[in-house]
């Protein structure tokens, strides 16, 4: 089969969505073609993603050499994915050829199912990967050796079926997860989360109805007194409704319930309008993003007691801008933000965050990592009157009053050794 021809069934394929891809010898029955043939005229591939698994894909997908660094790669695939409507999750996987491929470079996507199992979704994945390899090994010397199935009849050449969604684009789910039950002579404790979503995704709206449920609770038994009880919760509500205003812009209201003892708030309610500018369009946002948010929102709280600024009940207004830059490329990754919020009531109640997370691939098998979070606090409201005992500070039952919280980490990683990654072994 000519490039030619490869190229336009290659496309047709692509477009119309119903590809039934296999790579194989021509004239035998066994998919792919061994390593072992030449190494030499092999592509060497570089895997750089975070749910492939490349056990699975070593096994299935023969014909080209896999290297554990991308300096040693003639072709860089590079995926990443996000949740899109319905629950299911759109993958986007590029292809950055290299050294003799560096004229070639092209991205497809794939969308898969909320309910598509991790045997269904790695084997969707080997099967993009093994579409956009096509290109590469045209310029092989095993060109010649290689076909593309496809299941495109002619009908379906010259008609689109309409698509029906009974559910309307909603996606819902419950979920009861992480119940802990430990017991000790003396001690037991039980901490469990439970929900529920409800989220409908179109290309103009953004929806999500979300309340949920965190309960903790420990009893220590003491030798010649009664028994120390710590009871613990946090429930809430979210919900927004977002409107898509363009490839830049998109507006929303959001409200939100939250109630919470150890930061002594008995019901708090949240809502407001939003607004957000994407400086990069939307449909970059899987590789670069550069975003500001602005919300203003009204708050009407109680509190379980009377707080240092001797309130139980209080109405509030508050904005906040939010501002971040992600990008995602084959050398590492960047994410980072700032976060500034204060009351109209009183702008001395404020606070200001900033955040990073850096991963960075410096030479050959070296990545260096760096993770930092910075906050000013000024707006702890709920702060109940009267000294914490011992007893609360110790089982977290009561909040301490702070004027900045600080983490961060700095963490390197060096792989040195054989260049190739082709064998598969599973034991144990």
């Amino acid at each position: 089969m000519s490039y030619v021809r490869f190229l336009c069934i290659f496309i047709i394929a692509l477009t119309t969505g119903h590809v039934l891809y296999a790579f194989q010898e021509t004239g035998k029955d066994t998919v792919g073609v061994s390593v072992q043939l030449n190494n030499n005229t092999i592509p060497s591939v570089y895997l750089d993603g975070r749910r492939f698994d490349e056990n699975h894909i070593r096994r299935e997908i023969t014909f080209v050499n896999y290297v554990r660094d991308p300096e040693n790669a003639d072709i860089h695939i590079f995926m990443t994915d996000e949740a899109v409507g319905r629950g299911g999750r759109e993958f986007e996987i590029s292809f950055i050829g290299r050294r003799s491929f560096d004229d070639i470079q092209f991205t497809l996507k794939r969308t898969v199912s909320h309910n598509a199992t991790y045997d269904e979704i790695r084997d969707e994945l080997n099967e993009v990967l093994k579409i956009g390899l096509g290109p590469f090994m045209m310029r092989t010397p095993f060109a010649s050796r290689f076909t593309l199935k496809h299941r495109i009849s002619d009908e379906e050449l010259t008609q689109v079926l309409p698509l029906v969604d009974t559910w309307q684009n909603w996606v819902f789910e419950i979920y009861a997860g992480s119940f802990q039950l430990g017991l000790e002579s003396n001690r037991r404790d039980f901490n469990g989360r439970w929900g529920f979503f409800a989220d409908r995704v179109t290309e103009d709206w953004k929806i999500r109805f979300r309340p949920y449920f965190n309960y903790y609770e420990v009893e220590i038994k003491q030798e010649d007194d009664e028994p120390v009880y710590s009871k613990r919760h946090r429930h809430g509500l979210d919900s927004y409704i977002i409107m898509s205003l363009g490839e830049h812009w998109s507006a929303g209201i959001f409200g939100d319930y939250f109630t919470r003892n150890d930061r002594n708030i008995k019901s708090q309610f949240d809502t407001g309008p939003g607004i957000e500018y994407s400086l990069f369009p939307y449909s970059e946002a899987t590789r670069r993003a550069i975003t500001f948010v602005y919300r203003i929102s009204y708050t009407n709280v109680d509190y379980y007691e009377e707080t240092i600024f001797q309130e139980t009940h209080e109405e509030l207004v508050n904005q906040q801008l939010h501002a971040s830059v992600g990008i995602f490329q084959p050398w590492g990754n960047i994410r980072a933000g700032f976060v500034g919020s204060h009351y109209f009531h009183d702008l001395s109640h404020r606070r200001a965050e900033l955040w990073g997370r850096i991963s960075v691939r410096l030479i050959e098998g070296l990545s260096l990592n760096f993770h930092a979070d910075f906050e000013m606090i000024r707006d702890q409201l709920s702060l109940p009157a009267g000294k914490a005992s011992l007893e609360e500070v110790l089982l977290q039952q009561r909040q301490l009053a702070t004027d900045f919280s600080v983490s961060g980490s700095i963490s390197i990683s060096y792989v040195f050794g054989s260049d190739f990654a082709n064998i598969v072994n599973t034991r144990f």
